[in-house]
């Protein structure tokens, strides 16, 4: 089946998806049917978005996470876990940055195929360390979309401009907790990917592997060192927002900027 039936179909529903979040966030009325028609659009979506990436990256040689196929299943990840939180929370509207970019992974991902396979051969523990690094990375990410949003709404509240982004979101307080919510899931399936990547992996530290792990490394140690401070110290606001951004550049500068490097220019 020509893959353009699942790519224009998760296309066209996350852009409708956001236009009704925008539509709902302007109109500022949170019992407004555009919520659940944006968030059924959303899923929808991430439906015809999941069918694609099975056909694309499940092949006969084995499991093709090429460059653009990893940031797809990334921004297909992210979602997930932004749609389930918004059933029981109204934080749909973090989507309005994130679908645009996940339909644009989407159309990349189309447009410009790339193989790098995990054959056949490949031993079952390092896939679950690749599927961890993954589940890790996006609840992280999430979380770092989640700072952002905080940030704008901790300074509209102390310029007092209580606008449609700050009806919309939960309060300042249930923001902050469902942040380190993700951040402490998200440092858990952190560790674990470490701990699982030096155990199957025969040499963390091989040339085209070394700036990942040790930027990895410093990220957990960021994150790790963000926990303490908010269980022990209190930390939030700023703070909280400041690291927890530095922590997510970090890991995207490990896993997507090593990626680039290694199969988008040195293999060109």
């Amino acid at each position: 089946m020509n893959n353009l039936f699942f790519v224009i179909p998760a296309v066209t529903a996350y852009l409708f998806s956001v236009a009704f979040i925008i539509y709902r966030l302007i109109k500022a009325n949170p019992e407004s049917p555009s919520r659940w028609i944006g968030i059924g659009l959303c899923f929808s979506g991430l439906l015809f978005h999941v069918l694609f990436l099975y056909a694309d990256i499940r092949v006969a040689g084995g499991i093709n996470l090429g460059f653009f196929n990893a940031i797809s299943l990334v921004a297909w990840t992210i979602l997930l876990l932004l749609m389930i939180s918004s059933i029981n929370k109204p934080v749909e509207v973090l989507g309005i940055p994130i679908l645009p970019l996940a339909g644009l992974t989407v159309i990349f991902q189309y447009m410009f195929p790339a193989a790098h396979f995990m054959g056949t051969g490949t031993s079952w523990g390092l896939v679950a360390h690749v599927m961890i690094s993954i589940f890790a990375y996006s609840l992280l990410a999430l979380a770092s979309v989640q700072a952002v949003a905080l940030a704008i709404q901790d300074h509209q509240l102390h310029n007092r401009h209580p606008g449609g982004l700050i009806r919309a979101l939960p309060p300042l307080q249930t923001m902050e907790l469902l942040l380190f919510e993700m951040i402490g899931l998200g440092f858990f399936l952190l560790t674990l990917s470490l701990a699982s990547g030096f155990y199957f992996l025969e040499n963390m530290f091989q040339q085209h592997l070394v700036h990942k792990t040790i930027l990895s490394l410093v990220a957990w140690v960021v994150f790790g060192i963000l926990l303490i401070g908010r269980f022990r110290y209190g930390w939030r606001g700023r703070t909280a927002i400041s690291w927890t951004l530095a922590g997510f550049m970090l890991l995207m500068v490990a896993y997507f900027g090593s990626k680039f490097v290694i199969e988008m220019l040195l293999t060109r």
